[in-house]
Parts: structure tokens; sequence; C-alpha cells
């Protein structure tokens, strides 16, 4: 059983451009992307990407893009910006990527109107099922990251069952989204070791350092 079901190809109009993209290269569509389909424009935008990555004409790509009707779903789906670079913080931990560390442990505070909130969070992330300064959606949101960012991957249903009590299909999608695009992120960084560079270093060895942190190979 999936842990985040496809979207029913009847409720997927507006996105049959980008299915019938996937359908004519692999021969069917695949459920990832019916599954990303809960954020609508990430089939989409995924398409670009992967597209690109692979070898494929940007320009056509993007003139498929433009035939794609706008989210139907309302603002209020979006999560906090600060939730979501904690997210990108705790899976950047997991996969280990001191960059990626870096950038997003200062993004939770530059984010963030509780930046002093955040810095308690930040330093109690590896003990989040007891500390007190996560809510209960905020401990389903961590817990799904960090276990995510292990190799083999530590994704489990009760991590999904956990955040189904708080968060949409939509907004766990979109919590999915995030760690995904640090995969790619942390093992592009982590790989080429790319310099960190002096805001988010400053930010880390003042702040994250504490934990552990180090500048390493990004130096």
């Amino acid at each position: 059983m999936p842990h985040l079901p496809p979207v029913d190809m009847q409720d997927l109009d507006e996105l049959k451009p980008i299915l019938a993209m996937s359908e004519a290269t692999m021969g069917f569509v695949p459920n990832s992307v019916r599954t990303m389909a809960h954020m609508r424009q990430l089939p989409a935008a995924f398409s670009v990407l992967f597209g690109t990555v692979m070898g494929a004409d940007v320009k056509t790509l993007l003139e498929t893009m433009t035939q794609v009707a706008p989210e139907q779903n309302a603002p209020e789906e979006n999560l906090p910006a600060d939730l979501l670079q904690l997210v990108a913080y705790c899976v950047s931990i997991s996969a280990g990527c001191r960059y990626c560390q870096a950038h997003t442990g200062h993004n939770t505070e530059r984010m963030s109107p509780t930046p002093t909130a955040q810095a308690e969070k930040r330093a109690q992330v590896l003990r989040y099922e007891t500390a007190e300064c996560f809510s209960d959606a905020e401990r389903a949101v961590v817990a799904l990251a960090l276990a995510a960012g292990e190799v083999p991957n530590g994704a489990a249903q009760g991590h999904f069952d956990a955040l189904g009590e708080h968060f949409t299909p939509r907004q766990i999608t979109q919590i999915v989204a995030v760690i995904a695009a640090f995969g790619f992120l942390n093992r592009w960084n982590d790989t080429v070791a790319t310099a960190l560079e002096e805001v988010p270093t400053a930010f880390a060895q003042g702040e994250l350092s504490p934990a552990g942190w180090q500048l390493g190979k990004h130096g």
C-alpha cells in the first residue's frame, strides 16, 4: 500500500499534456507522477528538471508547461517557510551534507517570526520525540525528514499516518517534495564539495558547531 496514493487519472485533466509526455516516453503514466499531482504544479516542474538532466529539449518542455492550468489548491495549503526549512535542515542532517545544513539552518532562523524558538528546535532535532519545543505536527515532520534522509531510506507507513493527523495530502506532498529536492542538493553539494559562502559559514560556526557541525571540505 503506498504511503501517499496516486491521484485518480480522471481528476487530472489539466495535466494531460504532462501525462501524455510521460506516457509517450515510458508507455504508461508512472504512479510517481500521479502521486506528485497532489501538488498540481509539481509534475510539470519536475518534468522540466528531469527532462533537462536527461538531455531533453527544454524549449519543448516549457511550451508544454504553459498548457497546464494553474494549481487549483487554495494558498493556505502551502506550509510556512520556516517549517519547510526545518524539513530541509533535518533531511540534510540525516544525509550528512554540511553545506545544506548551514544553508537550511540559517534559513530556519532567517525565515521565522520566532528565531529564538527555531534555535531551540535546531538544537533538539535529534531529541524531537521528547523535546517540548516541538508540536505534535512538527514531530511528525521531523520524524519523516530524518528517516527519509537515511540510506537505506527509513520512511514507513507510520510516518505518514502521523502526518495525516495534522496535514492534508497536498501538504504531505509538499513535505515529501522538499525532502526529495534536498536529496538532489545534498548529493550534489556533498559530491562536488561546494564551497560554503561567508554568511552561512558564519552562522553555522556560531550556531551549529556546538552540535558537531564542521566546515570540512566545504571550506
